[in-house]
C-alpha cells in the first residue's frame, strides 16, 4: 500500500538561540508535532548577521536533537566536556537524556550556512538515561544511487542494504536526504505503523497527485512504500518512526511526560544539578 500526502505544512519564519534566522516547520502551530518529532527547523543564509550569534549555552533534557549540515561549519562542545565541529554533509545526533548544557556556534564569518535541526523525543524508560552523542562526518554517511540521476544519502536506518550510521535504538529512525539531478521516479519502503513525513527543501516532488514545492512538508498516510516523482535539481528530505504514544509536555528545551517532571526539570537547571556527575 502506497502512502498518500495527507497534509501539507509550510513553515513559518521565526529566530532562536541569539537571534539565528530560521523557519520552523515542526513545532508551529500549523504543525505543533508529530510523533515522535517534536520540531524541525531549516536554517540557511548567506548573510554572517543572520546566523553569527548562533546557539550559546542551553539545557536539554528527555528528548534527542539532530542538527544536519548542507553547507556550512557549526562548532558545539556542552557540560560534560564533549567539543567538535559538524561540517557539510556530517551530522550530530545527541541524547540530551537526563540532562545536558549545549552550544552551537557557527565556525565561519562569511558564506552560506545551511542545515536542518531536528528535535526526536524519547520515551519515558529513556528520558533520564545518560547524554551520548554521536558526531559523524559526511565521510561516514552512505551515498548511494536509487537510479540514474537520483542520489540519496542515508542517515539513519535501512535502504537497499545499507545502513545509516546513527545507532540510536530509543525511536529506530529512518532519515533520507534525496537529491534528483534528472527528473526520475523512486519507490521507498516505509515501515508500515510509523509516522513519516517528506520536506522539499529545494525543487518539485509529487506524489499520490500532490505536489510539493519548495518550503512545504508533507505529511504521509499510512502505508509500507512511498512513491514519488522528482524534478531535477530537486531535494528533500524523507524521515520516519515509530510514534511513542505517551504524554508529553514540554517547557521550551525540557520534554517530559507530566508537569511534575518539568518543575523538577525547571528546579534542577535553577540549582545547578541538571546535569549529573
Amino acid at each position: 500500500m502506497d502512502r498518500q500526502i495527507i497534509r501539507k505544512v509550510r513553515g513559518v519564519q521565526t529566530s532562536d538561540g541569539a537571534g539565528v534566522a530560521l523557519t520552523r516547520i515542526i513545532g508551529q502551530p500549523g504543525l505543533p508535532r508529530l510523533d515522535p518529532f517534536l520540531m524541525l527547523d531549516e536554517f540557511g543564509s548567506e548573510r554572517p548577521d543572520d546566523y553569527l550569534a548562533g546557539f550559546p549555552p542551553h539545557p536539554h533534557r528527555g528528548f534527542q536533537t539532530v542538527t544536519y549540515m548542507l553547507q556550512g561549519k557549526m562548532g558545539h562542545k556542552d557540560s560534560v566536556g564533549n567539543e567538535g565541529v559538524i561540517e557539510s554533509g556530517g551530522l550530530q545526533w545527541m541524547n540530551a537524556g537526563s540532562g545536558i548544557i549545549h552550544e552551537e556556534m557557527p565556525q565561519q564569518t562569511e558564506g552560506l550556512l545551511r542545515g536542518f535541526q531536528l528535535w526526536v523525543n524519547l520515551p519515558a524508560s529513556e528520558k533520564m538515561s545518560a547524554p551520548a552523542y554521536q558526531d559523524i562526518p559526511a565521510s561516514k554517511v552512505p551515498e548511494f544511487s536509487l537510479q540514474d540521476g537520483i542520489k540519496v544519502r542515508l542517515l539513519a536506518g535501512n535502504l537497499n542494504q545499507h545502513q545509516g550510521p546513527v545507532t540510536t535504538q530509543a525511536v529506530s529512525p529512518l532519515f533520507l536526504d534525496l537529491q534528483a539531478v534528472t527528473p526520475g521516479n523512486v519507490c521507498i519502503p516505509v515501515e508500515r505503523g510509523h509516522n513519516a513525513f517528506v520536506y522539499c527543501y529545494q525543487g518539485n516532488v509529487q506524489s499520490g497527485g500532490q505536489s510539493l514545492s519548495q518550503g512545504e512538508l508533507g505529511v504521509l498516510g499510512e502505508g509500507n512504500t512511498l512513491s514519488m516523482s522528482l524534478q531535477a535539481d530537486s531535494r528533500l528530505i524523507l524521515v520516519a518512526a515509530l510514534p511513542i504514544g505517551e504524554p508529553v509536555v514540554q517547557y521550551g528545551p525540557f520534554v517530559m511526560n507530566s508537569q511534575e517532571q518539568i518543575n523538577q526539570a525547571l528546579q534542577d537547571y535553577q540549582q545547578g544539578t541538571l546535569v549529573r556527575k
